[in-house]
């Protein structure tokens, strides 16, 4: 019974449930997080609002997932259930929660509004295209059929973003309120 659900994995793919690389994923997007936050010249008050900003995404995008494997538009073939392992959900917050909250912060403080909604559509098209590509290259993820399931993935990248600049903005006030931490 057991080796009926268990997921074949080649021996040439590495096993994205391995907890040695779930660990090592967090670890990584955590580096990227403090990589991010240097070079957008992040306050601690802006850096603290982008990961506090950041941590709605993880119930979030498993509601999302929940829902998208419910409805057939997406579901994570490595996993048994409509949800991914925390970890996943922990990276996504890391990085394109807190990491990509820091690069929409210096974005809006440059452009305004026209740069939030540039933002926005990016980080949308950016979260479907990497999608895909994992859909097509690996087990990672698999779209339902039509063009709803990536409609959708557009509408929750979007959504997370945009959930992480407005608590941010609630944490750390407006893109322009602080200083950046130092001058180049």
């Amino acid at each position: 019974m057991a080796e009926e659900t268990a997921i074949l994995v080649p021996k040439t793919m590495i096993n994205p449930l391995d907890p040695t690389i779930l660990i090592l994923s967090v670890a990584v997007t955590a580096l990227l997080f403090a990589l991010i936050a240097f070079f957008t010249q992040a306050g601690p008050r802006r850096m603290l609002g982008a990961l506090i900003g950041s941590l709605p995404i993880i119930p979030l995008v498993m509601f999302y997932d929940a829902i998208a494997a419910r409805l057939g538009f997406w579901r994570y073939p490595s996993v048994t259930t409509g949800n991914a392992p925390l970890a996943w959900y922990i990276s996504a917050a890391l990085f394109y929660g807190a990491g990509l909250g820091l690069v929409g912060w210096r974005v809006i403080r440059r452009f305004g509004s026209n740069g939030l909604i540039v933002f926005l559509l990016a980080c949308g098209l950016f979260g479907v295209l990497r999608d895909v590509a994992y859909s097509l290259s690996s087990q990672l993820i698999a779209f339902g059929t039509g063009p709803l399931p990536l409609v959708a993935d557009f509408l929750c990248y979007i959504s997370g973003a945009a959930v992480v600049q407005l608590l941010m903005y609630w944490i750390a006030g407006p893109p322009g309120s602080d200083a950046l931490a130092r001058t180049v």
